[in-house]
């Protein structure tokens, strides 16, 4: 069968992502290679205090996505499809979105970005024995609650931006496992009932009675396919009217699922990195850890094994500020540089700066960064008087930093968890250049780390592959499915940590901590 046969048929697969800085659609075949695709960039807003994106960019933004894949099969394949055989959402974890009993927005979206959840999160985490972060969606409902909001009193569900737009797509008020975790502390395969019962009586203390049963979406393991695509939900998506409802939908699933699907990080020990805008480690447990650190992060993979994962605000975006720098003085002396290429001048030539970047040091704190104890962001960096600052070790000390915060969360893992890991697979932008940032993030990290030829497919392809699942898997655990259908064969490439960057990058995080006062001073 030809993949043209394939579209016309439905034996494709679609996974549509919420990134931080892009909506992605990505389609595939019963291969599971990526057969098309679609992308509309956005950003967020900073209104009244608050990362935020409208309604408008919301919805207006997934509907050119979808149309820019339509025209994608439209030129490759010359078809324009009706249906997929299955289909899913995913999005940025996290964050805070509040309907009334009329699934009316009462405030304007919270993303992750947020840090203004601290006294909620710091309670919550202490009434658990269990550290719940700023960003969750209950430390955002509580501080609400704990602010005394006026949306407050009308408050009847909350969600995540998957899961409204799962449920605006299917009517289906329901996530998937790694997406709630990310939501409430969860235990396998639901939210933990005696978390909850803690939880609905301290919030009942403040005067907010409904139940969290009732407030939160329900919670789904990977592999279900009991939602589908109304007629509604079809128009929503595809307003030019090709495509038709009945299109079954798996369980939404956050950007750290579909990250760990993406490169076959399920099984224990087993880990991945997912660099962009934000950065974030997971790394599958063997074991349940000794105690509860607010670096770190508790969550689930998308079938409902623990998960421990450090999640950092800040990665690529001052790194990309820099870049955009130097395309700028090209274009000055008249020589512009394509974006692709000036990135990988630009990376490779940080190859030939000093281990320790030579005494300079950078933060890329564009908002707070929790896992660093910072409250609020300054992009900043700084040079010892007798060092050797060149471009080379500019650009060095800059990827230094984007795995920085994330480094001083893993050691906890490492060294007082004396938390094993065989593999880290890398994927998103950061490791589009070939071998760098994976070499950098190995000597930091002191473990081999690998990078599938997707790894800049990021979570689309892997959102795509949990839609698959739900269709394909032949009663397979998710594990299974990944290792034998997906994965087998994959081209893959894999470096060790080197004796001399693992040294440097030791000294160059030593001045970081040094170095962190000054970033709180600043941000003051």
């Amino acid at each position: 069968m030809t993949i043209r046969e394939k579209i016309q048929n439905n034996k494709t697969y679609l996974g549509i992502e919420f990134g931080s800085t892009r909506i992605k659609a990505v389609l595939v075949d019963d291969s599971y290679a990526p057969i098309a695709s679609g992308a509309h960039d956005w950003q967020n807003r900073y209104e009244n205090g608050i990362w935020t994106y409208s309604a408008d960019d919301i919805i207006g933004g997934m509907q050119h996505c979808y149309a820019c894949l339509v025209e994608d099969i439209r030129n490759k394949y010359g078809v324009v499809p009706t249906g997929y055989g299955a289909m899913g959402i995913s999005g940025m974890m996290h964050g805070y979105m509040a309907f009334d009993k009329e699934d009316r927005l009462l405030v304007p979206f919270r993303t992750w970005r947020n840090t203004m959840t601290e006294q909620a999160a710091s309670e919550l985490s202490e009434l658990l024995g269990f550290n719940i972060p700023q960003r969750w969606s209950i430390a955002h409902l509580y501080q609400a609650v704990l602010n005394g909001e006026e949306h407050i009193r009308d408050v009847a569900h909350i969600n995540t931006l998957a899961g409204y737009i799962h449920f605006l797509l299917t009517g289906e008020r329901k996530v998937g496992v790694g997406e709630a975790s990310g939501i409430f502390p969860t235990d396998g395969a639901d939210y933990n009932a005696d978390h909850l019962e803690k939880v609905d009586r301290l919030l009942e203390r403040h005067g907010f009675s409904a139940r969290l049963r009732d407030v939160l979406p329900g919670v789904l393991c990977a592999g279900a396919g009991e939602a589908t695509l109304t007629e509604a939900g079809a128009r929503l998506l595809d307003p030019a009217g090709n495509l038709k409802p009945g299109v079954i939908f798996c369980p939404p699933e956050g950007d750290a699922g579909t990250g760990m699907t993406a490169t076959n990080s399920v099984l224990p020990r087993t880990g991945n990195v997912s660099a962009g805008t934000s950065i974030f480690a997971m790394l599958v447990l063997d074991k349940p850890l000794s105690g509860y650190y607010r670096e770190i992060d508790v969550v689930t993979t998308p079938d409902g094994a623990p998960v421990a994962m450090v999640h950092c605000n800040n990665c690529a975006s001052e790194l990309d500020a820099w870049v955009n720098i130097f395309g700028e003085f090209a274009e000055l002396g008249g020589h512009p540089i394509a974006k692709p290429e000036l990135y990988d001048m630009l990376y490779y030539n940080a190859l030939n700066g000093d281990p320790d970047c030579g005494g300079t040091v950078a933060y890329n704190f564009l908002s707070g960064e929790p896992v660093a104890g910072a409250e609020s962001g300054r992009p900043m960096y700084f040079r010892t008087p007798d060092g050797k600052f060149n471009l080379a070790n500019l650009f060095r000390a800059e990827i230094y930093s984007t795995m920085a915060a994330l480094k001083l969360g893993m050691d906890i893992l490492f060294e007082k968890e004396q938390v094993s890991a065989e593999k880290f697979t890398g994927h998103g932008g950061l490791f589009k250049t070939k071998g760098v940032a994976q070499q950098f993030l190995a000597d930091g990290l002191g473990t081999a780390v690998s990078v599938m030829k997707t790894a800049g497919e990021g979570g689309a392809w892997g959102m795509a592959l949990l839609a698959a699942f739900a269709v394909c898997g032949g009663g397979k655990s998710l594990s299974e499915f990944l290792e034998t259908e997906v994965f087998r064969g994959m081209e893959c490439s894999t470096v060790q940590p080197e004796e001399k960057g693992a040294a440097g990058f030791k000294k160059f995080i030593e001045n970081y901590k040094r170095g962190l006062a000054a970033e709180y001073a600043a941000a003051k």
